[in-house]
Protein backbone atom coordinates (compact mmCIF):
# COMPACT_ATOMS: atom_id res chain seq x y z
CA UNK A 1 0.00 0.00 0.00
CA UNK A 2 1.56 3.32 -1.47
CA UNK A 3 1.69 6.13 1.47
CA UNK A 4 -0.70 8.46 -0.35
CA UNK A 5 -3.03 5.44 0.35
CA UNK A 6 -2.38 5.57 4.14
CA UNK A 7 -2.66 8.97 4.31
CA UNK A 8 -6.18 9.07 2.50
CA UNK A 9 -7.61 6.59 5.28
CA UNK A 10 -5.98 8.07 8.01
CA UNK A 11 -7.39 11.28 7.11
CA UNK A 12 -10.71 9.41 5.94
CA UNK A 13 -10.97 8.13 9.26
CA UNK A 14 -10.54 11.19 11.24
CA UNK A 15 -13.04 12.57 9.14
CA UNK A 16 -15.80 10.73 9.68
CA UNK A 17 -15.62 11.02 13.43
CA UNK A 18 -15.37 14.77 13.08
CA UNK A 19 -16.52 15.60 17.04
CA UNK A 20 -14.27 12.95 18.94
CA UNK A 21 -11.50 14.11 16.69
CA UNK A 22 -12.13 18.20 17.66
CA UNK A 23 -12.80 17.05 20.91
CA UNK A 24 -9.49 15.08 21.07
CA UNK A 25 -7.61 18.32 19.36
CA UNK A 26 -9.15 20.88 22.07
CA UNK A 27 -6.07 19.68 24.65
CA UNK A 28 -3.66 20.09 21.93
CA UNK A 29 -5.08 23.48 20.74
CA UNK A 30 -5.04 24.93 24.19
CA UNK A 31 -1.91 23.81 25.22
CA UNK A 32 0.39 25.24 21.66
CA UNK A 33 -1.88 28.28 22.64
CA UNK A 34 -1.17 28.61 26.33
CA UNK A 35 2.74 27.85 25.21
CA UNK A 36 2.59 30.80 22.57
CA UNK A 37 0.73 33.55 24.21
CA UNK A 38 2.95 32.53 27.86
CA UNK A 39 6.20 33.09 25.35
CA UNK A 40 4.70 36.13 24.09
CA UNK A 41 4.05 37.81 27.77
CA UNK A 42 7.59 36.63 28.89
CA UNK A 43 9.35 38.02 26.16
CA UNK A 44 7.39 41.46 26.52
CA UNK A 45 8.18 42.09 29.53
CA UNK A 46 11.94 41.18 28.88
CA UNK A 47 12.07 43.44 25.94
CA UNK A 48 10.13 45.95 28.34
CA UNK A 49 12.50 45.82 31.24
CA UNK A 50 15.19 46.31 28.71
CA UNK A 51 13.96 49.07 27.10
CA UNK A 52 13.37 50.64 30.22
CA UNK A 53 17.38 50.17 31.59
CA UNK A 54 18.17 51.62 28.28
CA UNK A 55 16.31 54.56 28.94
CA UNK A 56 18.59 55.04 31.77
CA UNK A 57 21.72 55.61 29.71
CA UNK A 58 24.44 54.41 28.15
CA UNK A 59 26.97 52.21 30.42
CA UNK A 60 25.74 54.07 33.36
CA UNK A 61 27.44 54.14 36.40
CA UNK A 62 25.46 55.91 39.75
CA UNK A 63 27.38 56.44 42.98
CA UNK A 64 25.57 56.96 46.28
CA UNK A 65 26.38 57.89 49.74
CA UNK A 66 26.88 55.09 51.91
CA UNK A 67 25.66 54.81 55.53
CA UNK A 68 26.79 57.08 58.65
CA UNK A 69 27.81 55.77 61.84
CA UNK A 70 28.03 57.18 65.64
CA UNK A 71 29.03 55.23 68.51
CA UNK A 72 28.65 51.96 66.79
CA UNK A 73 25.15 52.99 65.48
CA UNK A 74 24.43 52.73 61.69
CA UNK A 75 22.02 55.35 60.33
CA UNK A 76 21.39 53.43 57.41
CA UNK A 77 22.24 53.60 53.96
CA UNK A 78 22.00 57.06 51.59
CA UNK A 79 22.76 59.23 55.03
CA UNK A 80 26.44 59.76 54.49
CA UNK A 81 27.25 63.55 53.28
CA UNK A 82 30.55 62.97 52.10
CA UNK A 83 30.03 63.10 47.86
CA UNK A 84 30.80 65.98 47.09
CA UNK A 85 31.19 67.52 43.39
CA UNK A 86 35.32 67.88 43.88
CA UNK A 87 34.38 63.71 44.30
CA UNK A 88 32.89 63.59 40.78
CA UNK A 89 35.77 66.03 38.99
CA UNK A 90 38.22 63.29 39.93
CA UNK A 91 36.58 60.59 39.20
CA UNK A 92 36.76 62.19 35.89
CA UNK A 93 40.04 63.36 35.60
CA UNK A 94 42.25 59.98 37.55
CA UNK A 95 39.77 57.34 35.90
CA UNK A 96 40.72 56.53 32.16
CA UNK A 97 37.56 54.16 31.99
CA UNK A 98 34.94 57.30 32.39
CA UNK A 99 33.68 59.42 29.54
CA UNK A 100 31.02 61.39 31.22
CA UNK A 101 30.52 62.53 35.12
CA UNK A 102 27.71 64.46 36.67
CA UNK A 103 27.38 65.50 40.74
CA UNK A 104 23.89 65.08 41.07
CA UNK A 105 22.08 67.45 43.79
CA UNK A 106 18.12 66.66 44.03
CA UNK A 107 14.94 68.80 45.82
CA UNK A 108 11.77 68.86 45.50
CA UNK A 109 8.37 70.93 45.46
CA UNK A 110 5.78 73.55 43.89
CA UNK A 111 6.72 74.25 40.37
CA UNK A 112 4.44 77.35 39.36
CA UNK A 113 3.47 78.96 35.78
CA UNK A 114 0.42 81.88 36.34
CA UNK A 115 -2.53 79.74 37.87
CA UNK A 116 -1.19 76.51 37.07
CA UNK A 117 1.07 74.61 39.70
CA UNK A 118 2.80 71.16 39.97
CA UNK A 119 4.55 69.05 42.68
CA UNK A 120 7.60 67.50 41.47
CA UNK A 121 11.47 66.78 41.71
CA UNK A 122 13.92 69.21 40.43
CA UNK A 123 18.13 67.59 40.07
CA UNK A 124 20.85 69.58 40.01
CA UNK A 125 23.48 68.00 37.23
CA UNK A 126 26.65 69.22 35.07
CA UNK A 127 25.93 69.84 31.67
CA UNK A 128 27.27 66.34 30.60
CA UNK A 129 24.01 64.45 32.56
CA UNK A 130 22.32 64.59 29.30
CA UNK A 131 25.08 62.97 27.76
CA UNK A 132 24.74 60.31 30.40
CA UNK A 133 21.49 59.51 30.31
CA UNK A 134 20.98 59.72 26.30
CA UNK A 135 18.71 62.72 26.90
CA UNK A 136 17.57 64.72 24.34
CA UNK A 137 15.55 67.95 23.68
CA UNK A 138 12.41 68.15 21.95
CA UNK A 139 12.42 72.23 21.37
CA UNK A 140 14.68 74.99 22.84
CA UNK A 141 18.67 73.89 24.06
CA UNK A 142 20.78 71.66 26.61
CA UNK A 143 22.46 72.98 29.58
CA UNK A 144 25.77 74.63 28.86
CA UNK A 145 28.80 74.96 30.68
CA UNK A 146 28.11 78.54 30.79
CA UNK A 147 25.26 77.95 33.02
CA UNK A 148 26.90 75.66 35.31
CA UNK A 149 29.67 78.48 35.63
CA UNK A 150 27.25 81.29 36.29
CA UNK A 151 24.72 79.01 38.87
CA UNK A 152 22.29 80.56 35.46
CA UNK A 153 18.46 80.49 36.46
CA UNK A 154 17.36 78.39 33.90
CA UNK A 155 16.03 74.58 33.72
CA UNK A 156 15.03 71.84 31.16
CA UNK A 157 11.27 70.59 31.65
CA UNK A 158 9.96 67.34 31.64
CA UNK A 159 7.03 66.18 29.57
CA UNK A 160 4.97 65.66 32.58
CA UNK A 161 5.46 68.83 33.93
CA UNK A 162 5.45 70.78 30.57
CA UNK A 163 1.74 69.38 30.44
CA UNK A 164 0.55 69.67 33.99
CA UNK A 165 1.70 73.41 33.80
CA UNK A 166 0.85 74.17 30.01
CA UNK A 167 -2.72 72.60 30.05
CA UNK A 168 -3.19 74.26 26.54
CA UNK A 169 -0.37 73.04 24.64
CA UNK A 170 1.38 75.69 24.61
CA UNK A 171 5.73 75.09 24.00
CA UNK A 172 7.16 75.91 27.76
CA UNK A 173 10.90 77.25 25.94
CA UNK A 174 11.41 80.61 26.83
CA UNK A 175 8.71 81.01 29.91
CA UNK A 176 9.61 81.45 33.35
CA UNK A 177 7.98 79.73 35.75
CA UNK A 178 9.28 80.15 39.67
CA UNK A 179 10.85 77.06 41.99
CA UNK A 180 10.50 78.21 45.57
CA UNK A 181 10.02 81.62 44.82
CA UNK A 182 13.37 81.76 42.40
CA UNK A 183 12.52 82.38 38.59
CA UNK A 184 13.84 80.10 36.05
CA UNK A 185 13.79 80.30 32.44
CA UNK A 186 13.01 77.46 30.90
CA UNK A 187 15.61 76.67 28.31
CA UNK A 188 14.78 73.32 26.63
CA UNK A 189 11.61 70.77 26.68
CA UNK A 190 13.28 67.58 27.15
CA UNK A 191 11.97 64.53 25.23
CA UNK A 192 9.83 61.44 26.70
CA UNK A 193 11.60 58.88 28.69
CA UNK A 194 8.81 57.14 30.34
CA UNK A 195 8.69 55.00 33.07
CA UNK A 196 11.98 53.94 34.17
CA UNK A 197 13.12 50.15 35.78
CA UNK A 198 11.79 50.79 39.09
CA UNK A 199 8.31 52.44 37.89
CA UNK A 200 8.75 55.81 38.39
CA UNK A 201 7.82 58.40 35.93
CA UNK A 202 11.03 59.98 34.30
CA UNK A 203 9.81 62.44 33.10
CA UNK A 204 8.10 64.39 36.16
CA UNK A 205 11.23 66.24 36.05
CA UNK A 206 13.05 69.82 36.49
CA UNK A 207 16.92 69.94 35.33
CA UNK A 208 18.86 72.64 36.65
CA UNK A 209 22.37 73.47 36.16
CA UNK A 210 24.11 71.93 39.61
CA UNK A 211 25.36 75.31 41.03
CA UNK A 212 22.01 76.55 40.86
CA UNK A 213 20.34 74.16 43.01
CA UNK A 214 23.43 73.59 45.33
CA UNK A 215 23.70 77.43 46.18
CA UNK A 216 20.72 79.57 45.36
CA UNK A 217 18.30 77.16 46.26
CA UNK A 218 19.82 74.41 48.93
CA UNK A 219 23.14 75.90 50.17
CA UNK A 220 24.51 72.86 50.54
CA UNK A 221 27.95 71.62 50.04
CA UNK A 222 27.83 67.90 49.52
CA UNK A 223 25.89 65.94 46.19
CA UNK A 224 23.12 63.30 46.62
CA UNK A 225 24.64 61.38 44.12
CA UNK A 226 26.85 61.25 41.27
CA UNK A 227 26.37 59.28 37.87
CA UNK A 228 28.97 58.05 35.33
CA UNK A 229 29.42 57.00 31.99
CA UNK A 230 31.82 54.38 30.89
CA UNK A 231 33.75 54.59 27.57
CA UNK A 232 32.55 51.34 26.70
CA UNK A 233 30.28 48.34 28.44
CA UNK A 234 32.98 46.29 29.09
CA UNK A 235 34.56 49.07 30.64
CA UNK A 236 31.68 49.54 33.47
CA UNK A 237 34.12 47.37 35.48
CA UNK A 238 37.38 48.64 35.53
CA UNK A 239 35.62 51.84 35.87
CA UNK A 240 33.74 50.93 38.88
CA UNK A 241 36.87 49.25 40.75
CA UNK A 242 38.98 52.46 39.83
CA UNK A 243 36.10 54.70 41.17
CA UNK A 244 36.29 52.71 44.54
CA UNK A 245 40.18 53.51 44.65
CA UNK A 246 39.47 57.10 44.17
CA UNK A 247 37.30 57.49 47.12
CA UNK A 248 38.96 55.39 49.16
CA UNK A 249 41.56 57.76 48.85
CA UNK A 250 39.90 61.02 48.75
CA UNK A 251 37.59 60.06 52.22
CA UNK A 252 40.84 58.43 53.58
CA UNK A 253 39.49 55.14 54.55
CA UNK A 254 41.76 53.20 56.36
CA UNK A 255 42.19 49.53 54.53
CA UNK A 256 40.03 47.76 57.17
CA UNK A 257 36.90 50.41 56.84
CA UNK A 258 33.67 49.82 54.88
CA UNK A 259 33.05 52.21 51.95
CA UNK A 260 30.77 55.14 52.70
CA UNK A 261 29.68 55.30 49.39
CA UNK A 262 27.58 52.32 47.64
CA UNK A 263 28.42 52.00 43.52
CA UNK A 264 25.54 50.50 41.65
CA UNK A 265 25.52 50.45 37.29
CA UNK A 266 23.28 48.96 34.55
CA UNK A 267 25.32 45.15 34.12
CA UNK A 268 23.65 44.60 37.61
CA UNK A 269 19.98 45.83 36.71
CA UNK A 270 20.65 44.05 33.22
CA UNK A 271 22.04 40.80 34.89
CA UNK A 272 18.76 40.80 37.70
CA UNK A 273 16.50 41.41 35.09
CA UNK A 274 17.46 38.61 32.92
CA UNK A 275 17.51 36.27 35.93
CA UNK A 276 14.39 37.58 36.56
CA UNK A 277 13.12 36.74 32.80
CA UNK A 278 14.48 33.80 32.40
CA UNK A 279 12.71 32.49 35.86
CA UNK A 280 9.38 33.83 34.41
CA UNK A 281 9.78 32.56 30.97
CA UNK A 282 10.74 29.27 32.30
CA UNK A 283 7.42 29.03 34.90
CA UNK A 284 5.47 30.10 32.25
CA UNK A 285 6.02 27.74 29.36
CA UNK A 286 6.49 24.95 31.78
CA UNK A 287 2.85 25.28 32.83
CA UNK A 288 1.74 25.41 29.15
CA UNK A 289 3.63 22.36 28.49
CA UNK A 290 1.85 20.63 31.19
CA UNK A 291 -1.54 21.58 28.96
CA UNK A 292 0.27 19.89 25.77
CA UNK A 293 1.10 16.69 27.77
CA UNK A 294 -2.74 16.32 28.59
CA UNK A 295 -3.61 17.14 24.99
CA UNK A 296 -1.15 14.29 24.43
CA UNK A 297 -2.60 11.96 27.05
CA UNK A 298 -5.77 12.90 25.49
CA UNK A 299 -4.99 11.93 22.27
CA UNK A 300 -3.36 8.10 23.58
CA UNK A 301 -6.32 7.49 25.18
CA UNK A 302 -8.88 8.09 22.19
CA UNK A 303 -5.97 6.29 19.35
CA UNK A 304 -6.60 3.28 22.13
CA UNK A 305 -10.54 3.60 21.79
CA UNK A 306 -9.97 4.01 18.18
CA UNK A 307 -8.37 0.55 17.66
CA UNK A 308 -10.68 -1.33 19.77
CA UNK A 309 -13.41 0.02 17.78
CA UNK A 310 -11.73 -0.87 14.55
CA UNK A 311 -10.42 -4.25 15.67
CA UNK A 312 -12.36 -6.10 12.69
CA UNK A 313 -11.24 -3.74 10.14
CA UNK A 314 -7.63 -4.26 10.68
CA UNK A 315 -8.53 -7.87 10.67
CA UNK A 316 -9.53 -7.84 7.48
CA UNK A 317 -6.38 -5.48 5.99
CA UNK A 318 -4.36 -7.55 7.27
CA UNK A 319 -5.96 -10.64 5.54
CA UNK A 320 -5.72 -8.75 2.22
CA UNK A 321 -2.31 -8.49 2.51
CA UNK A 322 -1.59 -5.22 4.83
CA UNK A 323 1.38 -5.47 6.04
CA UNK A 324 2.31 -4.48 9.92
CA UNK A 325 4.47 -1.09 8.84
CA UNK A 326 0.92 0.03 7.26
CA UNK A 327 -0.91 -0.65 9.94
CA UNK A 328 1.43 0.89 12.62
CA UNK A 329 2.34 3.97 9.89
CA UNK A 330 -1.73 4.97 9.52
CA UNK A 331 -2.41 4.91 13.03
CA UNK A 332 0.26 6.64 13.67
CA UNK A 333 -0.09 9.69 11.18
CA UNK A 334 -4.06 9.67 12.47
CA UNK A 335 -1.97 10.75 16.01
CA UNK A 336 -0.09 13.05 14.14
CA UNK A 337 -2.82 14.61 12.00
CA UNK A 338 -4.58 15.31 15.19
CA UNK A 339 -1.43 17.35 16.58
CA UNK A 340 -0.88 19.38 13.94
CA UNK A 341 -3.92 20.38 13.10
CA UNK A 342 -4.31 20.94 16.90
CA UNK A 343 -1.47 22.72 16.61
CA UNK A 344 -2.67 24.77 13.65
CA UNK A 345 -5.69 25.92 15.80
CA UNK A 346 -3.41 26.70 18.42
CA UNK A 347 -1.20 28.95 16.86
CA UNK A 348 -4.29 31.45 16.01
CA UNK A 349 -5.96 30.72 19.43
CA UNK A 350 -2.22 32.04 20.98
CA UNK A 351 -1.91 34.77 18.63
CA UNK A 352 -5.24 36.38 19.56
CA UNK A 353 -4.80 35.61 22.95
CA UNK A 354 -1.57 37.49 23.39
CA UNK A 355 -3.48 40.40 21.51
CA UNK A 356 -6.64 40.16 24.26
CA UNK A 357 -4.11 40.01 26.94
CA UNK A 358 -1.98 43.20 25.51
CA UNK A 359 -5.10 45.42 25.27
CA UNK A 360 -6.85 44.65 28.29
CA UNK A 361 -4.25 44.30 31.11
CA UNK A 362 -1.61 46.73 28.97
CA UNK A 363 0.89 43.86 29.15
CA UNK A 364 3.31 44.43 26.13
CA UNK A 365 3.48 41.06 24.43
CA UNK A 366 6.36 39.82 21.73
CA UNK A 367 5.40 37.26 19.50
CA UNK A 368 8.21 35.28 17.81
CA UNK A 369 8.62 33.54 14.92
CA UNK A 370 10.47 30.43 16.98
CA UNK A 371 8.38 30.29 19.57
CA UNK A 372 5.23 29.30 16.92
CA UNK A 373 7.83 27.34 15.59
CA UNK A 374 8.43 25.60 18.89
CA UNK A 375 5.22 25.04 19.52
CA UNK A 376 4.21 23.13 17.00
CA UNK A 377 7.18 21.09 16.83
CA UNK A 378 6.05 20.18 20.16
CA UNK A 379 2.58 19.45 19.10
CA UNK A 380 4.00 17.13 16.62
CA UNK A 381 6.29 15.70 19.66
CA UNK A 382 3.44 14.63 21.48
CA UNK A 383 1.47 13.22 18.77
CA UNK A 384 4.12 10.72 17.42
CA UNK A 385 5.22 10.34 21.39
CA UNK A 386 1.73 9.52 22.56
CA UNK A 387 0.65 8.03 19.06
CA UNK A 388 3.05 5.55 19.15
CA UNK A 389 1.74 2.69 21.04
CA UNK A 390 -1.78 2.53 19.87
CA UNK A 391 -0.28 2.52 16.23
CA UNK A 392 2.07 -0.25 17.58
CA UNK A 393 -0.65 -2.15 19.06
CA UNK A 394 -2.87 -1.96 16.51
CA UNK A 395 -0.58 -3.61 14.26
CA UNK A 396 0.97 -6.18 16.29
CA UNK A 397 -3.04 -7.84 16.39
CA UNK A 398 -3.45 -11.23 15.52
CA UNK A 399 -4.92 -11.28 12.22
CA UNK A 400 -7.59 -14.52 13.17
CA UNK A 401 -8.28 -12.89 16.91
CA UNK A 402 -9.38 -9.38 14.91
CA UNK A 403 -11.25 -11.20 12.50
CA UNK A 404 -13.78 -12.85 14.96
CA UNK A 405 -13.63 -9.93 17.55
CA UNK A 406 -17.35 -8.36 17.36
Amino acid sequence: MSVIDILKMAYSSLGTNRLRSLLTMLGVIFGVGAVIAMLAVGSGAKALVESQIASLGTNVIMIFPGATRQHGVSYGAGTSIRLTEDDAVAMLKESGSLMYVSPVARSGGQVVYGNENWATRVEGVYPDYTSIREWSVESGELLTESDERNAAKVCLMGQTVAKALFVDGEDPVGKTIRFRRLPLKVKGLLSAKGPNFFGSDQDDILLVPFSTLQRRILGITWANFIIASAVSRQAVEPATEEITGILRSRHRLKAWEEDDFRIRNQTELADTAAQTSRTLGALLATIASISLLVGGIGIMNIMLVTVTERTREIGVRMSVGARTNDILFQFLVEAIALSCLGGLMGIVLGVVSSRVISAGAGWPVLISPLSIILAVAFAALVGVGFGFYPAWKASHLDPIEALRYE
